[in-house]
């Protein structure tokens, strides 16, 4: 675990190393950032204000030989939702950190002069400087740029033009090993990194102490264990690493989940034509990349390569919920144009999950005809990239542009826009969707792997009977695998073989010479859900927040399944 917390003072720019107190000294990632936050940030402040905070913290795994344990947690009060927020991604920058012994980075303040700057952080410590260089500039040349001028192997984590307008999708993008963009994507930590005037951090971990690990040998030894279950699970060992998270489409769709046209129905007509089976026999016959890690240690590699039909590259990390948002719930048929949207959001730092789902109001608004998968991206393009009036509606959320046209039918929860499966026909997810402390997100409590896949069991996704307990358990050990540094699919495997889900704290206590249990990983995960979910109730949220938008009273078809949990059964499930 890193030695040392840098402390970033943007106010008057200057920098710190601190010891890290005793009560951050067993926490990391997730557990790390939301703790930081609670703490040090008051509830009711201004997100875009000189009171939030940014932390980064790697989790307590990253940077070891442990197969995808290459997270960094970014932590926040949103600006989207108004409450705490944590968002994690693969790259560089959690590893190149921890092998520096760094444990967290908190950045605090905002600078009263109208610049921009940048921040270098090695093992010297924190370097700010006034830099403006890359203003207004993509991610995809900042990232190019930096490369050739300090490596490779250097950590980048940076905005685009979404975050310098302070533009509540915004995200915080980072540089994967080959110069790819990878994201801290939801709930706008891009528009909080852009309020305190920092455009991009490099980290460079050259002459870092390294990594040590207190039992070599009990490490290595779990750290096989877990990883020949990754490769023998059918889904990380076959489905994610052959067709990335696009597999899903065929699935969702066959289960009638897959929300098309805005949520209104749970099947698509042309989903053969963007799934995964589809995208990889594309990316194949491009010469593209069907298989790609996102950061080093990965073995899973569900990302991939996508290349237009000319061979040139296109986009990476070419996600299902990405392709759903448009190809299904906006009905856009062509791969390609569903690409250059994956793209261009990269590109100008928009969360792409928020940005589908704000291309699906936009249509419902009449902005755009559905389909119109051109027009979405000359919206990101020509209106986001350039701050235009209409590109701040956009670019504030998909919550901002339905309240702007006055619209009813508007996908979100906590104002964060609700991701690909619909509740109705899925109803565990829709349960983590309505309780979940960052607002709509599947990651926080993936209840398809059960409901729909059949990992760990199955309950069945049209009842309401044992949802509840299923969210709440997945959700309580999401938050501990987020405090692990490890990839949030490793879920698979540990729910199906025992020997995974021990190998995860055995690491740990390997790592660090502990003694953590099973029942001390459930308690960890508690304290972290119970932790942010305080600072949302101090902020002002109650459990009204908790609720799912009317139009899920609507009969779904094909199996005309409706949103149907009473306010009391929703509630219950803080009841731990």
């Amino acid at each position: 675990m890193g030695e040392k917390i840098i402390r970033i003072n943007m106010t008057n720019l200057t920098s710190a190393i601190e010891e890290v107190p005793a009560d951050l000294a067993a926490l990391g990632g997730r557990a790390l950032t939301s703790t930081v936050i609670a703490k040090e940030v008051p509830p009711t402040s201004e997100a875009l204000g000189k009171y939030n905070k940014l932390v980064f913290a790697p989790g307590l795994l990253t940077a070891t030989a442990a197969a995808n344990s290459g997270r960094l947690s970014a932590g926040f009060k949103s600006p989207l939702t108004g409450g705490i927020k944590e968002s994690n991604a693969g790259g560089t920058a959690a590893q190149n950190l921890e092998r520096l012994g760094i444990k967290a980075v908190i950045i605090e303040g905002m600078p009263a002069k109208d610049t921009w700057y940048s921040i270098h952080i090695d093992n010297a410590g924190a370097t700010i400087k006034e830099d403006l260089e890359y203003i207004g500039k993509g991610n995809y040349e900042l990232f190019n740029s930096i490369g050739e001028k300090l490596g490779k192997k250097v950590g980048v984590l940076a905005i685009g033009p979404a975050g310098e307008l302070r533009m509540a999708a915004a995200n915080i993008s980072v540089k994967d090993p080959d110069g790819n963009v990878r994201s801290h994507g939801r709930g706008g930590g891009g528009a909080v990194m852009g309020s305190k005037k920092i455009k991009y951090i490099t980290v460079d971990d050259t002459g870092g102490p390294g990594v040590k690990i207190a039992d070599p040998e009990k490490f290595k030894t779990q750290a096989r264990i877990f990883a020949k279950a990754m490769l023998d699970h059918p889904v990380t060992g076959q489905g994610l690493p052959t067709y990335g998270t696009n597999v899903l489409i065929n699935i969702l769709n066959e289960a009638g989940g897959l929300p098309t046209k805005n949520f209104r129905f749970g099947t698509c007509d042309h989903a053969e034509k963007i799934c995964g089976e589809t995208m990889h026999d594309t990316i194949v016959s491009r010469k593209g990349n069907p298989s790609h890690g996102c950061h080093a240690g990965c073995i899973i590699k569900c990302s991939q390569i996508y290349n237009d039909a000319d061979g040139k590259y296109v986009t990476s990390g070419f996600e299902y919920e990405t392709v759903w948002g448009f190809g299904a719930n906006s009905l856009i048929k062509n791969l390609d144009d569903i690409a250059k949207c994956d793209w261009v959001m990269d590109d100008i730092g928009i969360d792409s999950i928020e940005g589908a789902v704000i291309m699906n109001v936009a249509m419902e608004a009449g902005i755009l005809p559905w389909g119109d998968g051109k027009g979405c991206y000359r919206l990101f393009d020509e209106e986001v990239r350039k701050g235009t009036p209409l590109g701040h509606i956009l670019g504030n959320g998909a919550g901002s542009v339905g309240r702007t046209y006055g619209l009813t039918r508007i996908p979100v929860v906590k104002n964060q826009g609700i991701p690909a499966y619909d509740p109705r026909a899925v109803k565990g997810i829709g349960i983590t969707y309505a309780t979940s402390t960052m607002g709509a997100d599947h990651t926080a409590g993936y209840t398809i792997a059960t409901n729909i896949l059949k990992v760990g069991g199955f309950i069945d996704p049209l009842s309401k009977e044992g949802q509840v307990e299923l969210s709440r358990n997945l959700q309580i050990a999401t938050a501990a695998v987020d405090s692990c540094g490890l990839c949030i699919f490793v879920a698979f495997p540990a729910l199906d073989i025992p020997e995974c889900f021990t190998a995860i704290y055995e690491m740990i206590n390997a790592r660090y010479g502990t003694n953590l249990t099973a029942e001390g990983v459930v308690e960890f995960g508690k304290y972290v859900l119970k932790t942010e979910h305080e600072f949302n109730l101090a902020a002002g949220f109650s459990n009204k927040q908790d609720r799912l938008p009317e139009f899920f009273e609507e009969q779904i078809p094909p199996h005309n399944a409706v949103w149907d949990f009473s306010d009391a059964e929703i509630d219950a499930f803080w009841n731990f």
